[in-house]
């Protein structure tokens, strides 16, 4: 009991670990101007590898997504989304 109590303590430290390497960024878009384009801009992110959690405004034309910096970067996610056709920049 007490191997497994330890091996699952080893897997929690090690998925908090990881999770703290997940970093957020602010995407400004535009270009979104019906109710399906937030859904066109997420389903790109949530492609990307790396991308954990994305969450499109389409009042605020924005985009918080959130991603392992080791797998992408914030510059590359706006590419992405830049590529379908909404201009985008990396937000501040």
């Amino acid at each position: 009991m007490k191997k497994i109590l330890a091996g699952f303590c080893l897997l929690i430290a090690a998925g908090a670990a990881h999770a703290a390497d997940i970093v957020t960024a602010r995407l400004d878009i535009k270009g979104m101007d019906c109710a399906s384009c937030p859904l066109t801009v997420k389903l790109a992110l949530k492609r990307v590898s790396g991308v954990t959690d994305v969450e499109v405004d389409f009042k605020s034309q924005s985009a918080r997504v959130r991603f392992d910096p080791a797998q992408t970067q914030a510059d590359k996610l706006a590419k992405v989304v830049t590529d379908i056709g909404y201009p985008t920049t990396v937000g501040k």
